[in-house]
């Protein structure tokens, strides 16, 4: 759920307008993100906007120009670069400033990361299965640790290794791996090219893009819609033009 809450909403949702969604679905996808607690939705969407409009520069938030550690988690531990706080200004989040569902988890955020995040998975195993306060906490703790640090890796660890099928000419990379950790979020080359594209991936890895299929079943029911794809012969005129050479995926 916390993995979702980001990918298929604070991410594509929210972030790059990759798609349209009802407000069940909205109100499904802010809980989710509430499990993750990154932040507020209104400021990571903020934030990864800035990301794209300056990537891999001073002005980017998690610029993994900087180094691994930095763009990992060393950029939440210190203050903003000027040019960041500057650039990011001129971001326009009014799309985000005006949806009540943002708003509300945006007034009650510490309620809403507190108890979903950490009261509740902490209480559940006490309650249902006798699980002792100190276990319950620790593998809440731990579980957070995790799910922060695998989506990290999005901003560190796939703008360091992997192939660039698609632009050789940017940090942003391909990884399989990682890619499987965070339900299909490190086709990152892909990604950073055709932002706006909701499977963040070009067609071909559909198997290991699980937020990719969440949002399909979204979209089959009808709480999901206008979902925006890179059509595949722009794909592969890229891939001709700036790619590396390299093609896992058959396009």
């Amino acid at each position: 759920m916390a993995a979702l809450g980001v990918t298929a909403g604070a991410h594509r949702l929210w972030s790059h307008r990759t798609y349209k969604a009802k407000m069940p679905l909205q109100i499904i996808l802010m809980l989710f993100n509430c499990v993750a607690c990154q932040r507020t939705v209104v400021k990571w969407a903020r934030d990864h906007r800035l990301h794209h409009k300056y990537s891999d520069t001073d002005a980017d938030p998690h610029n993994a120009a900087r180094g691994l550690f930095f763009s990992h988690v060393g950029w939440m531990l210190v203050k903003k670069h000027p040019e960041a706080i500057e650039k990011g200004k001129l971001i326009d989040a009014s799309d985000l400033t005006s949806n009540p569902v943002l708003m509300f988890q945006e007034k009650y955020a510490v309620y809403l990361f507190g108890s979903i995040c950490f009261l509740v998975p902490t209480l559940v195993p006490i309650i249902f299965w006798d699980e002792s306060l100190l276990n319950s906490w620790h593998v809440t703790l731990f579980r957070y640790a995790f799910s922060l640090n695998v989506a990290f890796l999005v901003n560190s660890a796939a703008h360091r290794w992997g192939y660039k099928p698609y632009d050789s000419r940017i940090m942003p990379s391909q990884s399989i791996f990682i890619s499987i950790l965070t339900l299909g979020e490190a086709f990152h080359n892909y990604h950073h090219v055709f932002p706006w594209d909701y499977r963040t991936a070009e067609l071909g890895n559909d198997k290991i893009n699980f937020s990719t299929k969440f949002i399909d079943f979204f979209a089959w029911i009808g709480w999901a819609y206008d979902l925006k794809t890179a059509p595949n012969h722009m794909i592969k005129t890229r891939i001709q033009r700036t790619g590396d050479g390299t093609n896992l995926w058959g396009m």
